[in-house]
């Protein structure tokens, strides 16, 4: 108990107010004595007795009175937070305001899969661009006759098709028989016997094709599955292979992929507009520096390109090095601090535009934590999704005409009606504790935030980069990320490499043939110019014949 508040106490007789009927006794000047009965007025003390236990026990309650008020606030947060845990760890993962229990859609949503009300039919697939085998089926010979009077049946001209898709895979030897030849002159040019060339292999020495080392790369870094999974699978095929085989095959791999990947990485750096992430990525090696397991992914996805880089740590060092010969551009990211400290970013020449989709998060996180503050929550998502949607209209207007100005006076209107809204809000006395910090995030990011209005090129969320990340966070979770830096070096290749394809419609499996084949002629090493192998270099015949979609009918 504090000494000021002891029922022992005294204070200074002095600044005490005294009974009515005590008005006439004169006022104690001796020295306030800190403990113990006055030693001058002992009637006074006694009879100022009760108002001084009233006034303890007045300041007592105020203080538990304060202590209460403050628990209820903790407990208050506690069980908001407890709340966002629970939607997090059960609840469903959508950004969608439906998530929030009670509350339905601003408009009925349409169905998320299958055929549309109201939308023509999908077209019937056409499947001739496939090889055909053709099968002839004929009735019996004792059933090519009437069944009543025994009378045969003539043939009719032309037949009844009917087409089956099948697919067949085999594992198989290829055997090469190279031809031995004994010179028959004595002029000493061929002091032996002459064999014919052996063929190409994409490691020298090993009797796996091009084919086999396909179908790993697709299986493990386009398809996330663990190796041991396809080495199960080709068990099924009858061939039987070593996981040992495998991964010194696929570090021995390594070199034949780094000088496309920095065709990759320069073409990228080459572009203006770029999201950029980061996701986690288990590195099971030691690494000078490095304190445990943890590395990162980094994406930066441009128009034409998507560049995985692997990094030991999460600072702004990783993208400061992916991005430093840019001479300007604008870099779409999180709020993840790290980008704010790029140097670019500091000198002005990379312009940061963050991403609405977070800001919409926080506000879907109050409402799912704090029921009273639902409504209030609510009212922001529907604002964000007013500018989503007036950020569409505009995009969809042809640039240079009247309905893009309409549409860009519009949206400029509904941004800056936003930004006093807020201000207000801030303003208020006895602001909410769980509205606080959302606003206040927007405020500190509203430049960010904004920069899709000046360049109607850049989109409003970082969604790209997130989709991006999707596969790689996939593969983490079936193989737990690589076993050395090697392996996660040759990981954020091919992912790069495989999404840089997608990007351009051209198929991996086609593309990664060709690349091998030409690895292989070249004796196991890369091509001399890897650049021409890649989409942007392509012939319009290359990408006709490598494209994902078969030919149309025009073309063939």
């Amino acid at each position: 108990m504090p000494p000021e508040l002891s029922p022992t106490s005294w204070p200074d007789t002095a600044t005490v107010p005294l009974p009515d009927r005590h008005q006439d006794v004169p006022v104690c000047s001796a020295p306030a004595v800190p403990l113990g009965p006055c030693p001058v007025c002992p009637r006074l003390a006694q009879e100022f007795e009760p108002w001084r236990q009233a006034a303890y026990w007045q300041a007592r309650h105020q203080r538990a009175v304060q202590r209460e008020a403050e628990l209820k606030d903790e407990i208050a947060r506690l069980q908001a937070q407890l709340r966002l845990r629970a939607q997090q760890l059960f609840g469903r993962k959508a950004d969608s305001p439906t998530t929030v229990e009670g509350v339905a859609p601003r408009a009925p949503a349409p169905r998320p899969r299958g055929q549309q009300r109201g939308r023509p039919g999908p077209r019937r697939r056409d499947y001739a661009h496939l090889p055909a085998i053709e099968q002839v089926l004929e009735l019996p010979q004792e059933q090519q006759r009437c069944a009543g009077c025994g009378q045969p049946f003539a043939a009719f001209p032309g037949t009844d098709d009917t087409t089956v898709l099948e697919i067949e895979v085999r594992a198989h030897r290829r055997i090469s028989r190279r031809r031995r030849y004994r010179p028959t002159c004595s002029c000493g040019t061929h002091p032996g016997i002459v064999t014919a060339p052996a063929p190409a292999r994409v490691i020298p020495k090993s009797t796996l094709g091009v084919s086999v080392w396909v179908t790993l790369l697709l299986d493990k870094f386009l398809f996330y599955r663990p190796t041991y999974r396809l080495l199960e699978d080709l068990r099924t095929h009858g061939l039987n292979l070593s996981q040992g085989t495998l991964t010194d095959g696929l570090q021995r791999l390594l070199p034949l992929f780094e000088p496309v990947s920095n065709q990759v990485v320069e073409h990228s750096q080459e572009q203006a507009l770029w999201h950029a992430d980061e996701t986690r990525w288990l590195v099971f090696a030691t690494w000078e520096g490095k304190v445990g397991h943890r590395w990162y992914l980094w994406v930066f996805h441009s128009a034409d390109t998507v560049v995985f880089v692997l990094s030991p740590g999460r600072s702004h060092e990783t993208p400061e090095e992916h991005l430093g010969p840019v001479e300007e551009g604008i870099l779409i990211v999180d709020r993840y601090a790290a980008s704010q400290a790029m140097a670019q970013v500091k000198a002005g020449t990379i312009l940061l535009a963050f991403c609405w989709a977070h800001v919409r998060r926080d506000f879907l996180s109050v409402a799912r934590s704090w029921p009273d503050q639902e409504a209030w929550a609510l009212g922001w998502v529907e604002r964000i999704g007013a500018l989503y949607d007036g950020n569409d209209r505009r995009r969809d207007a042809p640039r240079a005409t009247a309905e893009f100005a309409a549409c860009d006076q519009e949206l400029r209107r509904s941004v800056a009606a936003m930004e006093p809204h807020r201000e207000e809000e801030l303003a208020e006395p006895g602001l909410h504790p769980a509205r606080r910090p959302v606003l206040e995030g927007l405020r500190h990011h509203w430049p960010g935030l904004t920069v899709f209005v000046e360049h109607p090129e850049v989109p409003m969320d970082n969604n790209t980069a997130e989709r991006s990340e999707r596969g790689p966070v996939v593969g983490r979770k079936n193989y737990y990320g690589s076993g050395a830096v090697w392996s996660g070096r040759l990981a954020a290749m091919l992912f790069s490499l495989f999404q840089t394809l997608a990007l351009w419609g051209i198929n991996p499996r086609v593309w990664l043939i060709a690349y091998l084949t030409a690895c292989a002629e070249s004796g196991g090493r890369a091509p001399a110019k890897p650049e021409a192998l890649l989409p942007w270099n392509l012939t319009e015949d290359q990408r006709r014949a490598w494209s994902l979609e078969p030919p149309s009918d025009d073309s063939s």
